[in-house]
């Protein structure tokens, strides 16, 4: 019949042959599984899947991450600007408020005192016939306003200045 591979011996009894037969049973059985594992296309491919699933996992956190830390930055960056935009806004406020003529600084504080009697007395007619919800917003608004004053006041002063270069005679 077929003889014995030459790394074994042969068997020198029946119980002996029996656990060889049974030794190669096992052997090819391991084999024969994973021959089928290798031509298991649909299983090899849901292995793929996964692998390449969870390097673009990976992936998709590196870049969330860099992408958090350059918003970061850039958040960092326009407070910077807006600190130095803020700070420029404020000095042209004060030399055009410096440059104003005495009589115009005396107007303008007149001005300001009766605007604000104007307003107190706009806010008690307001308190007395306003419907509530009416007044809640507007209370939200004049404490936004409150809260970005020196914007408001710088912003006004600018105009005041563009207002008076505009006014003045050419020649």
């Amino acid at each position: 019949m077929t003889q014995p591979p030459h790394d074994e011996p042969t068997a020198t009894s029946p119980e002996e042959l029996r656990e060889q037969v049974e030794r190669t049973r096992t052997e090819l059985g391991d084999t024969v599984e994973a021959l089928a594992a290798k031509t298991d296309v649909k299983a090899r491919a849901q292995e793929k899947a996964a692998e390449v699933k969870e390097q673009a996992a990976v992936k998709a956190a590196e870049v969330k991450d860099q992408a958090a830390v350059k918003a970061g930055e850039l958040k960092e960056q326009a407070a910077v600007k807006a600190g130095q935009l803020k700070a420029k806004a404020a000095d042209l406020a004060h030399q055009a408020q410096d440059r104003l003529p005495e009589p115009v600084r005396d107007t303008a504080a007149q001005a300001a005192e009766q605007a604000r009697a104007k307003a107190a007395r706009a806010g008690q007619l307001w308190d007395e016939k306003a419907p509530e919800p009416v007044r809640q917003k507007t209370a939200r608004g004049a404490r936004l306003a409150r809260d970005n004053r020196k914007v408001l006041l710088t912003a006004a002063g600018v105009a005041v200045v563009a207002w008076l270069a505009c006014r003045r005679p050419k020649g």
